[in-house]
C-alpha cells in the first residue's frame, strides 16, 4: 500500500497499533472463564513451517521442564504449566513483577492434515515442539 495516497499513512498506523495491541494483550493476565478460577497468561510463540515439519517454539522462562504439559489433538497443539513466583527469602519486598507468573496455557490451531509430535525439547527457557505429518496405519 502506498503512503502517497490520502489516508494511506493512517491505515499503516492503524495496522501498527493493532499489532502493538496484540503483543500487549499476550503480556497481561486474562480471565479464562468459569471453568478456571486462576488467571492465565500466554507465552509468546514462534511458528515455522517447512514441507517436512511444523516447528513451534514457546518462550517459557523460569518454568520447570517437569511442570510442562504438551497435548496434541486433531485441531490444536496445547502447552500448559505454572510459573511459580520465586523469592530470595520469605521477608523479601517485591518492588516490581513484570514477568508473568501463575498458570498459563497456549493453544495453537493446526492445519487440516493429521500431525504427530516428532520431537520436543526444553532448553534455555524455550520449549521447541516439532510436528510432522502422521503416518497412516494400514
Amino acid at each position: 500500500m502506498s503512503t502517497d495516497r490520502p489516508y494511506g499513512w493512517m491505515w499503516l498506523q492503524a495496522l501498527e497499533l493493532i499489532d502493538q495491541a496484540e503483543r500487549l494483550q499476550r503480556r497481561f493476565l486474562r480471565y479464562l472463564g468459569p471453568r478456571s478460577n486462576a488467571p492465565s497468561w500466554e507465552p509468546p510463540v514462534d511458528i515455522q513451517e517447512s514441507p517436512e515439519e511444523l516447528r513451534v517454539l514457546f518462550a517459557l522462562p523460569g518454568v520447570l521442564s517437569e511442570d510442562i504439559s504438551i497435548e496434541l489433538d486433531a485441531a490444536a497443539l496445547t502447552v500448559s504449566a505454572t510459573r511459580q513466583v520465586r523469592c530470595a527469602s520469605p521477608d523479601v519486598l517485591i518492588r516490581r513483577l513484570e514477568i508473568p507468573h501463575g498458570r498459563f496455557f497456549r493453544q495453537i490451531p493446526l492445519p487440516g492434515h493429521s500431525l504427530q509430535i516428532a520431537h520436543s525439547q526444553y532448553l534455555n527457557g524455550c520449549l521447541e515442539v516439532r510436528l510432522v505429518r502422521a503416518e497412516r496405519g494400514g
